[in-house]
């Protein structure tokens, strides 16, 4: 298997996809797996759910053409498909039936037991600084409990109309560049049916979206995200092989964290769902789907070259020795991506300039409407000028 086999893989996962991907949204409307427009959401009108059957479709028919296994990789390839399947199935009866969150997350680690009792697990680790770490017998428990948490956050960023699938896209990329890199011709392979099968989704699901992937599609794209990290970088021997997947998975690793940490701090459910997600408070400050998407993209992706750029940049020896020139330009890229990932941060912060607005605005016309405030908010976000409350 060689780069123009993950290429090929790519454009079959897309065409397969793409094509499907409207008769699933029939065969959604058909069983009543739609989706209905929330106070929490984004969305104006129902809108067909099971995309994701389409992109499981992708992704097998793509894998089972051009994934060639040997003695030693047939065990697990088939214990990713079959863990894909299961996942897709239990995504499906949530979409249709609306499961209990127990049972949500029974499935989800079932799923992951599939491929990990088949081999699909990280033993072993080279940290930085502390050397190989050997998990011994935890390595199961540990990668299943990867897996299931790779499949969450991928479904709780899957809120606004193209943005699970886009990052999934970019991200499966960037894995399928440093899978190939590591001579893990296998999840370079598998990665590039992900990202195909995922672009080809998109192509019915970007603003304004026709159908969304549902339950089924977040789960199985977290899933096979999850097995292609293992598989392509963590199960390695490479000193960054944990820290590139936490890089490349940054945006939905951040967003996930940032809203369990809310929910834990007001003592809510964590698996309830609300409006504090990255693209919820985008919207609250007046961005469009679309500039969302731009936003959130180019983030995915300058993260997903930093990481690609830390496998190839020769900064270091791989014995702790640093040349010293490759190091300052990987040194400067990394202040590029914090500097970049502050501002976003920084962005959102704004959410709190609409509060002080309404304050400032309403001091003078207690009358005002809310469409005053939002416009306010937009001209000083257009300008930069940002006026202060001043007390009497």
């Amino acid at each position: 298997m060689t780069e123009i086999d993950a290429v090929y893989a790519f454009v079959a996962a897309f065409a397969v996809a793409a094509a499907l991907t409207p008769l699933t949204a029939r065969f959604a409307r058909r069983v009543g797996a739609v989706d209905q427009p929330k106070a929490r959401g984004l969305g104006r009108e129902s809108t067909p759910l099971l995309g994701g059957l389409a992109i499981y479709a992708g992704a097998l028919v793509a894998g089972l053409i051009f994934i060639q296994t040997t003695s030693r990789t047939h065990d697990r390839f088939v214990g990713i498909l079959v863990g894909a399947t299961l996942i897709t199935i239990v995504g499906a009866i949530d979409d249709r039936f609306d499961l209990h969150p127990a049972v949500k997350l029974l499935g989800q680690i079932v799923a992951a037991v599939v491929p990990v009792s088949a081999g699909v697990e990280v033993g072993n680790i080279t940290a930085p600084f502390l050397g190989a770490v050997d998990f011994g017998s935890a390595a199961g428990p540990i990668t299943v409990v990867g897996l299931v948490a790779m499949m969450n956050v991928v479904n709780f960023s899957d809120g606004v109309d193209g943005l699970a699938a886009g990052i999934c896209a970019i991200s499966a990329i960037a894995f399928a560049i440093i899978a190939f890199d590591l001579d893990r011709s296998h999840a370079g392979i598998l990665a590039a049916c992900t990202a195909g099968a995922a672009a080809g989704f998109l192509v019915h699901n970007f603003p304004p979206a026709s159908i969304y992937m549902g339950d089924c599609g977040a789960n199985l794209l977290g899933f096979l995200l999850g097995c292609v990290a293992v598989e392509g970088a963590v199960k390695t021997q490479a000193v960054l092989a944990l820290v590139i997947p936490l890089v490349v998975l940054m945006v939905p690793f951040l967003d996930t964290t940032f809203v369990v940490l809310k929910r834990m701090k007001y003592k809510r459910k964590v698996y309830v769902a609300d409006a504090n997600h990255f693209h919820h408070r985008f919207s609250r400050i007046g961005f469009s789907e679309r500039k969302t998407l731009i936003y959130l993209y180019a983030w995915t992706l300058l993260l997903g070259a930093f990481a690609v750029s830390l496998r190839f940049i020769p900064y270091s020896d791989n014995h702790g020795h640093l040349n010293s020139g490759w190091a300052i330009v990987i040194a400067a890229m990394a202040l590029v991506v914090a500097a970049a990932s502050v501002y976003l941060v920084y962005v959102l912060e704004i959410l709190k300039l609409r509060r002080l607005s309404a304050i400032r605005i309403r001091r003078v016309r207690p009358e005002a409407h809310e469409a005053e405030v939002d416009a306010d908010v937009e001209r000083q976000m257009e300008t930069g000028e940002f006026e202060a409350i001043r007390g009497d």
